[in-house]
C-alpha cells in the first residue's frame, strides 16, 4: 500500500524520560532513544516552514512510529495554536508496516504546530500476550496477577474511568475469572489512564491555517482612476462603487487595485512610458509619494480615506474582497526621502540612485535600502503600512516584486501582520527563478504568481501542472494563474482572436484554484507595443475609460465560467489534480476532485483553433470518498446539462473553438 510520505529527514526528539543520576551523556542518549518517530507527513524542509491548510478542514498526518522489541507501541497526535500552552490530542492509528495515521481539524485561523508522541503500551502488551497464551492452552494464573497489578496501579490516576477499573478488579477478585481483565472496554479505559513509559516526542511541526480565499478566488484587476466616462475626468472611489455590481455579476470575488497613493511629480512618466510628461498626464501609480503623503495616504483625486472605507464596505456587500498592491518603492517626492534620507542609496556625486533593472531604468521611483544602517526602523515602517491598510478593512495584499527584497523581511513582516490579522492573505508577484518563487511561498506568501501566462503548449502545460501539484510544492505553493496583467500582454493574445481569449481564461479558471484577469481582457483588448509583450497606450501612464459592454466582449463567457467554478468545489483547489489521456496534441484533458471527495470535474480545453473530435479516457481512475472509490460511470455537461454514460473507459467529445474551446463535465461514480 502507498501512504503519503515526506522526504526522509533527521528528526530531533524532546525526551521525557528520567535518566540515571550518574549516567554519562552517551548513556543518557542511548537510554532516551527508545522510539523512532520519522517520515512525518505533511512537513516542509523537515519542519523549517509551515504547511498550509484551510480552516475547518481535516489535517491528515502520517508518520512512522516504531521501537525495539515486541512490546505494543502507542502514539498520539498533539496540536495547538502557536503560542498556546496547552496541547489538544487526536488519536493515531497504526495502518501498515509501522505507518500511523491521524486527523485533526483546526477551527481557528493562524499559525499552529503539531507533534507526535509515542510510548510503550504496557497493558496492551500484557493483554495481547495473555490472550495468546490462553488460546494456546498455557497456564495464565501468574499473568492474571500481573494484569491485576497493572490495573490497580492505574486506579489512582483513572479519574472518570476509576469506576470501570474498580469494577474489573472486583469481578476478578470475586471469582478469579480472567474475562473482566481481558475485556476490550477495560483495555480502552487503561489506554487512556495508564502510565506512559518510554514517552518520546517528535519536534513540533509548523502549520498555517488560512481562510478559503487563500486557496481559491477569481481576481479582477482595475485602475480606480480609469473608472470614468472621460479621459479628462479622474475616476474616484465612488466610480468604483458604481462598477461593483458589474464585477460581482461576472462572478469575481477579489477586486484588486494597483497602488492608490499620491503620485510623485519629479521625473513623472508620460504616456507609453515616455520620459517627458505633459501637465495632464497622471503618472504611474507605482511612483508612490508626494507632498500629500506616502504609503499610508490616498491619492486626493480618488477621494478620501473615508471614501475608501465606504468602498471596502460596499465591496463586501457584493461578495468582493478588496486587494491592495503593496509596493515598497517611492517617488523622489515621497516624504520619507526628506524624513529618512539614510533609508535610501545615494551615488558618489550626491545624486539619487533610481531604480534599475539593467538595461531598464525607472527614473520616477527609488527603492529603499533594506540593509541600511537604520533597517529596523525601515522594516517597522513598511510593516506599519500594511497594518494601517488592514485596519481600514483590507485583508488581501498583492506584493510587488518581493524577490528583490530580503527573504528575512517577508518572513518577519507576514508573521507580524498575521499575528494581529490572521485572515490576511499575501500574493507574491515574483516572475523570477523557480526556486526563489518557491522560497517566497515557504516564507509565508499565501499565493504566488506563476509562469502560466507563458505556458501555451500541451506538453509545457502538462509539465508545469505536474510540478505545481507534486509533493512538497502542493503543501505550500498555491498558484494564481493570471491571464494578463498591466505589464504583460502575452503574444498569444495579440492577434485578438476571441477563441484564444476564451481558451486562456478557461485554462486559468479550471487548472488553478485562484486565477485573475486584468480589466480589458473581457473586451478582447490586444494591441501591443510593436515587438513587445506590453499594451500600447498602457493604463499605467494614462486614464483609460472603457465601454464595458462594447460589442464582441466575452463577459457572458467569463460569468458562466465563474458560476461553474462556484458550483463545483473541485475547481476551487489545485492539488487534487490528475491528467486524463486525450488522443490529440491540441486538447488538454484533466480531472479535479474536491478536498472532500464529493465533487469531481473533468475538463477538456482546445489549445489550437478549429474542430476537434477527441476521445477523453478516464483509464483506471477512481473517484469518491476513501474506502468507496469507484470508476467514473457517467458525466454531466456543465454547460448544456446533457448526461452521458462512460463507455470503454471514456467519452467522445466534439469541440468547436468558434463556439466554445472548453468542455466541462461533472463526473459521478
Amino acid at each position: 500500500m502507498n501512504f503519503p510520505r515526506a522526504p526522509r529527514s533527521t528528526v530531533t526528539y524532546e525526551p521525557h524520560l528520567p535518566t540515571a543520576p550518574d549516567a554519562t551523556p552517551l548513556e543518557s542518549e542511548v537510554f532516551q532513544r527508545r522510539f523512532f518517530i520519522e517520515d512525518v507527513f505533511p512537513t516542509i524542509d523537515a519542519g523549517r516552514f509551515p504547511v498550509k491548510r484551510i480552516v475547518g478542514e481535516p489535517v491528515d498526518v502520517w508518520v512512522d512510529v516504531f521501537r525495539d522489541g515486541h512490546e505494543v507501541s502507542a502514539a498520539a497526535l498533539r496540536w495547538r495554536r502557536d503560542g498556546e500552552r496547552g496541547w489538544r490530542t487526536a488519536p493515531l492509528v497504526p495502518v501498515d508496516n509501522d505507518r500511523w495515521h491521524g486527523t485533526f481539524v483546526p477551527i481557528e485561523l493562524g499559525r499552529h504546530v503539531f507533534a507526535i508522541e509515542a510510548w510503550t503500551a504496557g497493558f496492551a502488551t500484557w493483554r495481547r500476550d495473555t490472550l495468546a497464551k490462553q488460546k494456546a492452552g498455557v497456564d495464565i494464573a501468574l499473568d492474571l496477577k500481573e494484569g491485576r497489578a497493572l490495573v490497580a496501579a492505574a486506579l489512582p490516576r483513572a479519574g472518570d474511568a476509576a469506576g470501570r477499573l474498580q469494577a474489573a478488579l472486583n469481578m476478578f477478585d470475586a471469582a478469579g475469572d480472567p474475562r473482566p481483565l481481558l475485556a476490550e472496554d477495560l483495555a480502552a479505559a487503561m489506554a487512556a489512564v495508564e502510565p506512559r513509559p518510554d514517552l518520546t516526542w517528535s519536534q513540533a511541526f509548523p502549520l498555517m491555517i488560512e481562510r478559503p480565499r487563500a486557496r481559491a478566488g477569481a481576481w479582477y484587476e482595475l485602475f480606480p482612476r480609469s473608472q470614468t466616462d472621460s479621459p479628462d475626468r479622474h475616476g474616484t472611489f465612488d466610480d468604483v462603487i458604481a462598477r461593483l455590481p458589474d464585477i460581482s455579476g461576472m462572478g469575481f470575488d477579489v477586486l484588486y487595485f494597483p497602488p492608490i497613493h499620491p503620485i510623485g511629480t519629479k521625473n513623472r512618466k508620460g504616456k507609453n512610458n515616455s520620459l517627458k510628461a505633459q501637465p495632464s498626464d497622471p503618472g504611474s501609480p507605482y511612483a508612490i509619494g508626494a507632498p500629500e503623503g506616502g504609503h499610508d495616504a490616498v491619492h486626493p483625486q480618488l477621494g478620501t480615506l473615508a471614501d475608501f472605507r465606504r468602498l471596502v464596505v460596499a465591496a463586501r456587500g457584493h461578495g468582493l474582497d478588496i486587494a491592495l498592491d503593496f509596493a515598497t518603492q517611492c517617488s523622489p517626492d515621497h516624504p520619507w526621502l526628506k524624513e529618512h534620507p539614510d533609508w535610501f542609496k545615494w551615488r558618489p556625486d550626491g545624486s539619487m540612485r533610481y531604480a534599475e533593472n539593467p538595461p531598464k531604468k525607472y527614473e520616477d521611483i527609488v527603492n529603499p535600502d533594506f540593509y541600511c544602517a537604520d533597517r529596523p526602523a525601515l522594516w517597522q515602517a513598511l510593516r506599519d503600512v500594511v497594518l494601517f491598510w488592514a485596519e481600514q478593512g483590507v485583508r488581501i495584499f498583492r506584493v510587488d516584486n518581493p524577490h528583490t527584497k530580503p527573504f528575512p523581511f517577508w518572513e518577519w513582516m507576514i508573521r507580524e501582520v498575521q499575528a494581529k490579522f490572521p485572515d490576511t492573505i499575501f500574493l507574491s508577484e515574483a516572475f523570477t527563478r523557480p526556486k526563489v518563487m518557491k522560497a517566497l511561498a515557504k516564507l509565508g506568501f499565501s499565493q504566488s504568481y506563476t509562469y502560466f501566462t507563458w505556458r501555451t503548449g500541451k506538453d509545457e502545460l502538462s509539465a508545469y501542472m505536474a510540478e505545481l501539484t507534486r509533493h512538497p510544492e502542493r503543501e505550500y505553493f498555491r498558484p494564481n494563474f493570471f491571464v494578463n496583467t498591466p505589464d504583460i500582454l502575452p503574444v498569444h493574445l495579440q492577434s485578438g482572436e476571441p477563441w484564444m481569449f476564451k481558451s486562456r481564461v478557461a485554462l486559468a479558471a479550471t487548472l488553478a484554484g485562484s486565477y485573475g484577469v486584468y480589466n480589458g481582457f473581457e473586451l478582447i483588448e490586444h494591441v501591443p507595443v510593436p515587438g513587445k509583450e506590453e499594451y500600447l497606450d498602457s493604463e499605467k501612464y494614462e486614464i483609460k475609460p472603457r465601454d464595458w459592454n462594447a460589442p464582441g466582449n466575452i463577459k457572458d463567457y467569463i460569468t458562466r465560467l465563474n458560476a461553474i467554478r462556484n458550483a463545483n468545489p473541485a475547481l476551487l483547489q489545485t492539488s487534487n489534480f490528475a491528467f486524463a489521456q486525450v488522443d490529440s496534441g491540441s486538447v488538454l484533458g484533466f480531472v479535479k476532485e474536491s478536498v472532500a471527495h464529493d465533487n469531481v470535474v473533468a475538463v477538456a480545453i482546445a489549445l489550437h483553433p478549429g474542430a476537434h473530435d477527441v476521445w477523453f479516457h478516464f483509464g483506471d481512475m477512481r473517484i469518491g470518498p476513501e474506502g468507496a472509490r469507484r470508476p467514473v460511470r457517467a458525466v454531466e455537461n456543465l454547460v448544456t446539462g446533457e448526461w452521458r454514460l462512460v463507455e470503454w473507459g471514456g467519452v467522445r467529445l466534439a469541440i468547436d473553438t468558434q463556439r466554445d474551446p472548453a468542455v466541462l463535465l461533472r463526473c459521478v461514480a
